[in-house]
């Protein structure tokens, strides 16, 4: 038989099935690798066992009692595969990230109070008994936390007979929704476009609808009658979030709208509760899950929606290890498996958008802002024709503006998508410019932290004294603006404001889910931030928005720049005004008379999309062609290059692709590893991936290089 193990073989391996054990495709096996125990699953017979004698196989070791993996999951995961161009091991490597689920759920013990009372009593004893006087049993460290007491103290009332001992269920029961718990009033729109969504959960078939609506339209609202539909008939959803750990204002509207908080899947929970999760969505007693991208390569039992919010951004997109798009993954899930997918988005992507506007995607939009808040009004700022003085990065309007807001205790939010306190650190005598000792990068100064840091691999160094290259002293100075130094400009003018700065280098998990609660509490005049902001908070306080630097996004080289750019600042300016007093944002640029600035002063989304779709079209790049990148890596330089001249002469010959390179990748070096790319560009219907196959096909590979493949690239750096 046929066993996929998760690691970047070929395919799967063949083992002998156990004796006293009838094994089944799906089923989640220990088998042995050479002097080691494995983690496998039962694969189809994908391959011809009859050229390995029996008598070297070895058996499989045991078969876990965990539900087998699904069919659909199985077809997915060879799909995914297929697609990347990747080893289904590496696929499957990504399905078994909680191996300890697999087991029998291990022993819990928690303790009561049921015994005489202890010898000597201590304040802090009393405190444990005063909490266990419910007469429910829990563990130790949820006493100790209850009463503020150490772990010691509730062992010392265990070892004197006080607390006894009780088996608790090894996981907490997931609760199930209420449907009608929170549900409000939709306006005549909402209702429409709900009714659309729930007609689609009740096909159960497949279709892929985008909800397209404006900045505080209530998308969110809108697609939870669909999760409730689903739900209602038995089916599992998935909500997939770009970036789900600084999302908490919308797990609290999860719960308010079905009485209990939604599962949760990403980096930050915890291996115990992560555990407990695979349990609950493999035997479907875990009802919506909301996660990042990774959520989608869980063991559903019985999906049957899912959600991705906030589909155009880049975030969905996996740039290491199996490199994929979680959007477009889950559409072919929702493909394999018969149910429907939804895309919400202010702004959605340009492929999504074309395939709504020719009818391949249900187009369902809002147009307008729920209740009575107006979309903000956006005004460009010249700055070819308003000069800051040197040193200040906020035009004469901006700062203005600023006043009048907090004259009338408005809030305000200054958008400027640079972390630390400066881009740049150079020499004004001899020119020299601090970089990264691993990375083609410059340093950035965090002069909170009193360090510079390379924002590639994390390398930090001390603010040095003097020049490394000359030597001089007092001669390096910080050149540009990040939101460090904005900070220092807005204390200096506005000394009696109330700020607080958004960046990731500053606040994090619950410092950063305290922050965003105090700002849409009032407790701060002035935000500054990166595109932590534009996230989908909601403000009720915030009437207006500065956008430090426009042009910021406009100037990577990458074929999605305008349309990122026009994103994000679109996100940024919807978060002025969504309750009762109107917005505005000003928006500081050089370039005002580009399409992407008309086309947000004159808030005509489509027109801009019309433009940057045609400048597509003509040159036959994505959504009307194919691209895919090869990017090869190596820590030694001569063996890369003698490489990929010779991967550059194995390409396939073809008149319906062209290839470009190798060259040097814009970062050319990040983390000691050199980088170059080539570039493969073909027609909408050309199998690119046949193509990459028959490339990469019987090339010996240096130790010391690895060769990433990337369908469908969306960093080109």
């Amino acid at each position: 038989m046929q066993v996929l193990l998760p690691y970047g073989f070929a395919g799967a391996y063949s083992y002998l099935e156990p004796e006293d054990v009838a094994l089944a495709p799906g089923d989640y096996v220990r088998v042995p690798l050479g002097p080691r125990q494995v983690i496998g699953v039962v694969w189809e017979d994908s391959g011809d066992a009859g050229e390995v004698e029996v008598s070297k196989l070895r058996a499989v070791i045991e078969r876990y009692a965990a539900p087998p993996m699904r069919d659909l999951h199985r077809r997915f995961l060879q799909w995914v595969a297929n697609y990347t161009v990747s080893p289904p091991g590496a696929v499957l490597r990504m399905c078994l990230r909680v191996p300890e689920a697999l087991g029998p759920p291990r022993t819990v013990t928690g303790y009561r109070r049921g015994g005489p009372q202890p010898q000597r009593m201590t304040p802090q004893r009393a405190r444990v008994l005063d909490c266990a006087d419910d007469r429910l049993a829990w563990q130790v460290s949820e006493l100790a936390e209850m009463a503020g007491v150490s772990t010691g103290v509730v062992k010392g009332l265990v070892d004197a007979g006080t607390l006894l001992p009780e088996a608790l269920p090894p996981f907490a029961p997931f609760a199930r929704p209420d449907l009608a718990a929170g549900r409000v009033t939709l306006s005549k729109e909402q209702t429409s476009a709900a009714q659309t969504l729930r007609a689609k959960v009740a096909a159960r078939a497949f279709s892929v609808a985008l909800l397209d609506g404006v900045t505080g339209s209530g998308k969110t609202e809108v697609y939870l009658e669909a999760v409730a539909a689903a739900v209602a008939a038995g089916r599992q959803v998935l909500i997939l979030l770009p970036e789900i750990a600084l999302t908490a204002q919308f797990l609290q509207r999860i719960e308010a709208r079905f009485g209990v908080p939604p599962v949760e899947w990403h980096s930050a929970v915890r291996p115990r509760e992560r555990e407990r999760v695979w349990r609950g969505v493999a035997d479907g007693s875990a009802p919506i899950v909301v996660g990042a991208r990774s959520a989608l390569f869980l063991p559903y039992d019985n999906l049957g929606l899912i959600v991705i919010d906030e589909e155009h951004e880049p975030a969905f997109k996996q740039e290491d290890g199996v490199i994929y798009h979680a959007r477009d993954m889950a559409i072919v899930c929702g493909s394999l498996g018969s149910f429907p997918v939804v895309l919400a988005s202010a702004t959605p992507s340009l492929e999504t958008y074309l395939n709504a506007t020719t009818g391949r995607y249900e187009h369902v939009r809002l147009t307008a802002r729920h209740g009575a808040a107006d979309l903000p009004e956006i005004v460009p700022v010249d700055m070819r024709a308003v000069h800051p003085p040197a040193g200040s990065w906020l035009s004469e309007p901006l700062h203005a503006a600023v006043t009048e807001t907090l004259d009338d205790k408005g809030q305000v939010l200054l958008y400027l998508n640079r972390r630390g306190y400066a881009p740049l650190t150079l020499c004004r005598t001899c020119g020299f410019r601090i970089e990264c000792p691993d990375c083609e990068a410059w340093l950035v100064e965090h002069r909170f932290r009193r360090q510079l840091m390379c924002h590639h691999c994390g390398h930090v160094a001390p603010i040095p004294t003097e020049c490394p290259a000359c030597g001089n002293e007092d001669t390096l100075v910080a050149c540009g603006p990040g939101v460090e130094r904005l900070a220092d400009e807005v204390r200096e003018k506005f000394p009696d404001a109330r700020l607080t700065i958004l960046s990731s280098d500053l606040v994090r998990g619950q410092s950063l889910r305290e922050a965003v609660h105090d700002i849409a509490q009032g407790k701060h005049d002035i935000v500054i931030g990166t595109q932590l902001v534009a996230k989908g908070h909601h403000f009720p306080g915030l009437t207006l928005v500065g956008v430090v630097d426009g042009d910021i996004g406009l100037n990577n080289g990458d074929l999605r720049a305008a349309e990122r750019t026009y994103q994000v600042l679109c996100q940024v300016a919807g978060r002025a005004g969504r309750a009762e007093k109107a917005g505005r944002a000003l928006i500081q640029t050089y370039r005002p008379d580009h399409a992407l600035i008309e086309a947000l002063v004159a808030g005509d989304r489509d027109r801009f999309y019309g433009h940057e779709l045609s400048t597509r079209e003509n040159a036959h790049l994505p959504p009307y062609g194919r691209l895919a990148s090869l990017i090869v890596t190596g820590s030694k330089q001569g063996v890369l290059q003698d490489f990929t001249r010779r991967l550059a002469r194995k390409v396939p010959q073809t008149a319906l692709a062209k290839v470009f390179g190798p060259a040097p990748a814009p970062l050319a070096l990040i983390r000691g590893r050199h980088r170059i790319r080539f570039l493969v560009k073909a027609g909408r219907d050309f199998n690119i991936q046949g193509f990459l196959r028959a490339w990469l096909a019987d090339i010996d590979v240096p130790a010391s290089v690895r060769v990433n493949v990337d369908v469908d690239p969306y960093s080109f750096m």
